[in-house]
């Protein structure tokens, strides 16, 4: 198994470095299982976040009205949005991107690719990309923002939905994305979040109801917003929970990442977790010749088209440019 670099050497935030912890939430000691619980209680004492809990419950129930407005047009919307949103907007941009700078591109298709992120129904690229590159910071560790280690259920949906204070918000965002945090286009996609939301569902109804009349304006909208948000949230979701619980491991970190290969074909190659954590500023998630990373693909289009440059790739070979051992 070949040993990786800390993940801390890469993610360009301070004092990120973290200590290793026990490889299972059974084996954790119970001093350090009180230790977790203190921690998730922190996180909790403000209660719920309302607003958070009424939006990721509206788009269920929404999602639950799907089998009865079908149509072609409706999947193949939510096919498409499922992609842009979820691939180009979630992995490729808020990811890859402002995460983990794996590339560099201009302003202004910084500001589209955040944008379209936006819509994924994720959070502002702002709040995403700090949570993320706290969670790399304290992988597994007291103090991740979503470890299994406080529950699959916690990992998976629940440690989102309790409420911060405004100061508290602030503070947290311009303490682990500062660079986003001093972006006035970012800021602003951060403060309007719900509303381009509500415009994009006026958008798809009204298309639909003016080409074919309301049943077909209510299918846009229950299959191109919420089955469609609902399928992006899960599926990143998932390599939160799942991708820190299942699969295998090519490379040795100080985390319980793993590469999952049905995580990776719901989330565009986000599945290949372990690959990730051994090298997060890496733009490719898939190291093997199998392991399927379409939102890569995108990113060396993207380079050929002169959209993007700099892209980071290669940090899993030896400086001789030989592979490195692997499993």
């Amino acid at each position: 198994m070949a040993t990786a670099p800390p993940s801390s050497d890469t993610l360009n935030v301070p004092n990120s470095e973290a200590l290793p912890l026990e490889s299972t939430a059974s084996e954790t000691p119970l001093d350090e299982q009180a230790a977790w619980q203190a921690e998730r209680k922190k996180r909790t004492d403000q209660g719920l976040d309302w607003p958070i809990a009424f939006w990721l419950g509206l788009l269920h129930v929404g999602a639950l009205a799907a089998p009865f407005t079908f149509t072609w047009q409706g999947l193949g919307l939510m096919l498409f949005l499922g992609w842009l949103t979820g691939s180009i907007g979630i992995c490729l941009g808020f990811h890859r991107l402002f995460t983990h700078r794996s590339f560099k591109t201009s302003k202004t298709m910084r500001w589209i690719v955040g944008a379209i992120g936006g819509l994924a129904g994720e959070g502002s690229a702002i709040h995403w990309v700090a949570n993320h590159r706290k969670h790399h910071a304290f992988s597994d560790q007291i103090g991740d923002p979503h470890s299994p280690h406080d529950g699959p259920y916690w990992s998976h949906v629940f440690w989102c939905m309790w409420a911060r204070t405004k100061s508290d918000y602030d503070a947290f965002n311009k303490r682990w994305a500062p660079d986003l945090a001093a972006d006035p286009v970012m800021l602003f996609l951060d403060r309007t979040f719900i509303l381009w939301h509500v415009g994009l569902t006026a958008i798809l109804f009204a298309v639909g109801y003016l080409t074919s009349g309301l049943y077909m304006g209510c299918s846009l909208v229950v299959w191109g917003m919420f089955l469609r948000l609902v399928y992006v949230l899960h599926s990143t979701w998932l390599v939160n929970s799942a991708s820190h619980m299942w699969g295998y491991k090519t490379y040795e970190t100080t985390d319980d990442s793993r590469n999952n290969w049905w995580v990776a074909i719901l989330t565009y190659g986000e599945g290949w977790h372990n690959n990730h954590h051994a090298f997060p500023t890496m733009a490719r998630a898939g190291h093997q010749w199998w392991e399927y990373d379409p939102t890569f693909w995108v990113i060396r289009l993207m380079e050929k088209c002169g959209l993007i440059w700099d892209v980071v790739d290669g940090h899993h070979q030896s400086k001789s440019g030989q592979q490195r051992k692997l499993l």
